[in-house]
């Protein structure tokens, strides 16, 4: 196994950190010597990984069950971190999932869990936290954003709109914040196997058969390595890259054309 790092006496707040993308930054996180607080809306799954870091590195770990569906949720975190006296230098927004179909035969109560989650939570959570980190003058921020955010995606509307907003957020950020010493990364990837593809109605989508999707632990250590250089954008795996940079080169039009064959394809 490999070795962890002295303790860091700062901690790293991680969102979505039950499973998948989350679960595997948590573990670099807590190599590295960073104190958790893990936050997903499954407690029991949560302590299990809580329970695994905690013994795996001697760090320690804060367990805090919460929806971030819920308008609240990102000031409960919040609150809760601050009661608990815990300093946050790392804020990795990792939560989200998305809708297939067309937008009008959307579950009215999912989408707006979508947006809640993939945007509204995320922009509260740096909200909160950048204030801190300023203070200290010293903090790193991920927001996992997606190949998505490159091109409108018909038959995903709003999953695809709300990366778009979260890459801009980030790169936004990254620039208002620089020389405090604070940066900002937009992590990117395609296609990943994790739960996210099989949830709710991503799992008619078909996209975990794809053969382009990537191995789930390479795509956290390229998100990892990019946000502790300060990189602002990380796209990885070099077809995604290709994928990223090939858009600024078609029509908006002609892209998301593009997308919504793939996806009918892969939806039946």
């Amino acid at each position: 196994m490999k070795s962890c790092a002295e303790p860091a006496g700062r901690a790293a707040l991680i969102t979505g950190a039950s499973s998948g993308l989350g679960y595997e930054l948590a573990r670099l996180a807590a190599f590295d010597g960073f104190d958790l607080v893990l936050t997903a809306r499954g407690q029991p799954k949560l302590q299990e990984v809580a329970d695994e870091l905690m013994t795996a590195c001697g760090v320690r770990v804060h367990v805090l069950t919460k929806d971030l569906s819920d308008d609240r949720a990102a000031a409960e975190i919040h609150a809760a971190t601050e009661a608990l006296g815990v300093r946050i230098s790392v804020l990795i927004n990792n939560a989200g999932f998305a809708q297939f179909g067309p937008l009008v035969d959307s579950d009215v109560a999912e989408l707006l869990s979508l947006l809640h989650t993939n945007m509204i939570a995320l922009t509260l959570l740096c909200r909160l936290y950048v204030p801190g980190m300023v203070k200290a003058k010293g903090g790193m921020i991920m927001n996992v954003a997606s190949t998505a955010a490159f091109q409108p995606g018909p038959l995903m509307a709003a999953y695809y709109a709300s990366k778009a907003y979260v890459l801009s957020l980030s790169e936004a950020l990254h620039l208002e914040l620089e020389g405090l010493g604070v940066t900002v990364t937009a992590l990117c990837p395609g296609l990943t196997r994790t739960p996210f593809l099989t949830r709710g109605s991503m799992a008619r989508s078909g996209f975990s058969s794809n053969r382009w999707v990537m191995d789930v632990a390479p795509v956290a250590a390229a998100g990892y390595r990019a946000m502790k250089a300060g990189k602002a954008v990380c796209i990885p795996g070099i077809w995604n890259r290709v994928f990223g940079f090939g858009t600024r080169f078609v029509s908006r039009s002609i892209a998301a054309r593009a997308a919504r064959r793939v996806q009918e394809r892969r939806g039946g």
